[in-house]
């Protein structure tokens, strides 16, 4: 049964045996192939899934503040002891870092596109067979089938009932009915029947390699961290500009002190005031979550992917695919008003033969009922989600023809039909149930199931999926609520999530009954559930509806119908079984398949975005407090108390070391919106205190030491205050305590006490503490400093509440 154009059944054509010899096209010889590519007529458009190696080295080394860094460094070695130009070596050393995990992160995302990279059929010589994209030449004939992706632009040459999808280009959302030398544009898909097209453009003349370069692209774009990040350094920029100038004028003109030590001190003021560290930690928490994700099969398409699900308050699911696996098993047959067994049997598999690209459900019936050779297709409808049911007309083999629809029971029949109630019973034990129904009309007709006959009814039961339940679990843990929306019958999709545990489960609502306002639909969705057929046009308006009411979407799904809403919500995610339109338009493919990686996606993302924010206010608080001490030695007009090497050690102990090791730690806090607003409240005010306990201490000790080794000793005292202070940042920033955060903070307390008690450490760092009043003294205004951060951080968690 290979014919399914519709044919004439009053001619002597009706009464042949045997189906009808259709002429299908061979494609391209191997000769004309290779005359093809020769010529470079070739789909050769590489289509990236990560930034290249030459982008990566660039965007890590060639930054704004690299290059202020890199200027003050040469100054540096030029005047000062190399002890004074390590912070120079340090940014080398993270630059490196930097790149390596980058590359890392590359290495895994390539590797993982090339597993999930669609491979359309391409018939050559007669024969199909699966290729990558990029081998696709001009003339190639391309076959499809649902789900398929149309991957450069063509022409139609085969149509079998075939229906695209254009929306994602069109903003169209009906299907478009393609017939034979109709054109076909690259970016849209397939959502019913099938065919084949010939490529009319390829490479860079085809839409298709822009669209597909950009659906798997590894980009920082849309993030609000790395947003609200550039926002802080663009400030920081302004605010470190004027106070540098001033600075270099406080130091070199109006104090007369030594030129190379005025320069080396100069140099110290203005390189902590650049959060330098705050960027590159961020590109590597973001790499390394990459790497993580890769190494579960977890295909991280666009890079902010992994942030957006971190801030997921409401992930949509499909059940088919997600909750169930997709396959399915036919467990009863049920003939309806005395009809015959043996003869539906027939009808379901000549249905299954007259469809070339069956759904899971059609595949069942296929598996448990084989085709006859008598029957033959004379017209087909295949299915579609829009309308629930597919149907095709047969010649029987005896003179006799017949027309059948298989489908949802309560769209082909009107409702209070008592088989309803048989089926409703079917429903609330999880069972899917299809209609056989013969209908009188014309399978093209509007109206073909109207007043169709109920023959049978096809009882399916679906695999859950064993993870499934476990999965949801932790969703309703972690307060993320979980809404079902499928095309399924509501009580049947509603009992297969009871079998779960989903909570909600028992609130089910047929789709057909939504209110079309946006405001109404969203009280709707927020009060329930589970949602049964639901229509793609449907599953798209309910995501634009959550997302109206301040939720953060998530829609996971592996059908040409969630396509729409995939792309819609603020993350899509795909099956790697999905179909290629799909995988396309989802930020993350899961290509093991498994619903159940969908939790380690979002505990990498909150890791990210909560450590991120965590040591983002470590950074930000240096650079308020050194943008502070600044001003405060200028209108002072006293020389700045530290040369570069005393900055370059607190740096790295109260903030380059524990901060790698903050931004790497577990973090299961859902992450919040207003990243600036929650850092800068703790920065400031840090900032703000640890800059007025350093000068306070420093002027002190202008006034207690004088003589030979007086800045020297003043240089000390100021340097444990402010060590003390940033510590207790770092102690507050480290809560809640576990044994490796203690460990952490006291690693970096033990350091700092190592260089004041070893001798060559000591004249390295330029760090000796003289006498016991001002170290005492030093010691107890960065006490009250803490004491003073613990009152102004609980003081700022009230009042301006995250």
């Amino acid at each position: 049964m290979t014919q399914r154009a519709k044919i004439d059944t009053d001619g002597a054509e009706a009464e042949a045996v045997g189906p009808p010899v259709v002429h299908r096209p061979a494609g391209l010889t191997s000769a004309e192939v290779a005359e093809r590519v020769a010529r470079g007529e070739v789909n050769d458009v590489p289509v990236r899934s990560s930034r290249s190696t030459t982008d990566i080295v660039r965007a890590n080394v060639f930054t704004r503040f690299n290059a202020i860094i890199g200027v003050l460094w040469v100054i540096m070695l030029l005047v000062a002891p190399i002890q004074d130009s390590l912070f120079g070596f340090v940014i080398i050393a993270n630059t490196g870092i930097g790149i390596i995990q980058e590359l890392r992160a590359k290495k895994t995302l390539d590797g993982l596109a090339v597993i999930g990279e669609a491979k359309p059929t391409v018939r050559r010589d007669g024969v199909a067979a699966e290729l990558s994209t990029s081998e696709i030449v001009l003339g190639d004939l391309i076959e499809l089938g649902p789900g398929d992706k149309v991957v450069v632009d063509g022409e139609v040459a085969e149509a079998d009932s075939l229906e695209i999808d254009e929306s994602l280009l069109t903003g169209e959302a009906d299907p478009v009915v393609k017939k034979p030398g109709d054109r076909m544009m690259s970016g849209s898909f397939v959502v019913a029947g099938g065919g084949a097209f010939t490529a009319t453009k390829v490479g860079r003349e085809a839409y298709a390699a822009q669209l597909a370069e950009e659906a798997s692209r590894f980009t920082l774009v849309h993030s609000e961290l790395r947003t609200g990040i550039s926002t802080i350094l663009k400030y920081v920029t302004w605010m470190m500009i004027p106070t540098a100038i001033g600075l270099v004028i406080s130091q070199l003109v109006v104090k007369d002190n030594n030129f190379k030590d005025a320069v080396a001190r100069t140099v110290g003021g203005i390189v902590p005031m650049i959060p330098e560290g705050l960027v590159l930690l961020t590109s590597v928490a973001f790499a390394i979550g990459v790497v993580r994700l890769g190494r579960k099969q977890c295909l991280v398409q666009e890079l902010p992917a992994i942030e957006g699900l971190a801030r997921v308050d409401v992930v949509c699911l499909d059940k088919t695919g997600t909750l169930t696996e997709g396959g399915m098993d036919v467990t009863e047959l049920r003939p309806l008003d005395g009809a015959d067994g043996t003869y539906v049997r027939k009808v379901l598999g000549a249905l299954g033969e007259s469809d070339p690209h069956p759904n899971a459900s059609l595949q069942a019936i296929i598996d448990a009922y084989p085709d006859t050779v008598e029957w033959r297709c004379t017209e087909a409808l295949p299915f579609s989600s829009a309308r629930k049911y597919s149907g095709a007309a047969f010649s029987e083999g005896n003179g006799e023809n017949s027309t059948w629809l298989l489908g949802a029971p309560d769209v082909l029949l009107p409702a209070g039909d008592p088989t309803l109630t048989e089926i409703d019973h079917l429903n609330e034990q999880g069972l899917r149930v299809l209609l056989l129904a013969r209908t009188a009309n014309e399978l093209d007709s509007p109206e073909v199931a109207k007043g169709a006959r109920p023959t049978a009814l096809v009882v399916l039961e679906q695999r859950l999926r064993p993870d499934a339940a476990e999965t949801l679990a932790y969703f309703a843990d972690q307060n993320v609520a979980t809404k079902v929306i499928s095309g399924d019958n509501a009580v049947s999709v509603g009992a297969v999530a009871g079998k779960l545990d989903m909570p909600g489960a028992a609130n089910t609502v047929d789709a057909r009954t939504l209110p079309t306002d946006r405001e109404e639909m969203a009280k709707v969705l927020d009060e329930n559930a589970v949602f049964g057929r639901v229509t793609p046009q449907q599953k798209r308006d309910m995501v634009a509806a959550l997302q109206s009411h301040g939720h953060t979407v998530a829609m996971t799904g592996d059908g040409v119908n969630d396509v729409l809403a995939l792309k819609d919500a603020d993350i899509g995610v795909s099956m790697g079984s999905g179909s290629e339109a799909t995988r396309a338009v989802a930020q993350i493919v899961l290509l093991n398949n498994s619903f159940a990686t969908l939790p380690s996606v979002v505990a990498e993302g909150r890791r990210v975005i909560g450590n991120i924010t965590r040591v983002a206010t470590l950074f930000l608080t240096k650079t308020v407090y050194s943008v502070l001490l600044a001003v405060l030695v200028v209108c002072s007009q006293v020389e700045y108390p530290f040369l570069p090497r005393h900055l370059t050690l607190l740096s790295t102990l109260t903030i380059g070391v524990p901060a790698f090791f903050l931004a790497l730690a577990p973090n299961k806090e859902r992450a919040r919106p207003n990243f600036v607003r929650r850092v800068m409240r703790y920065a400031i005010p840090g900032g703000v205190i640890a800059a007025a306990a350093t000068f306070t201490t420093y002027l002190l000790a202008r006034h207690h030491y004088s003589g030979a080794g007086a800045l020297e000793a003043e240089t000390s005292a100021a340097t444990l205050t402010l060590f003390l202070v940033s510590m207790w940042v770092l102690a507050i920033i480290a809560r809640p305590y576990t044994w490796w955060r203690l460990t952490l903070v006291a690693t970096m307390g033990g350091a700092f006490l190592l260089v004041l008690v070893v001798p060559w450490l000591q004249d390295f760092f330029a760090l000796k503490l003289v006498g016991t009043t001002m170290p005492w003294a030093a010691v107890f205004i960065a006490a009250a400093g803490g004491l003073l951060l613990e009152v102004a951080w609980r003081w700022v968690d009230r009042r301006f509440p995250a």
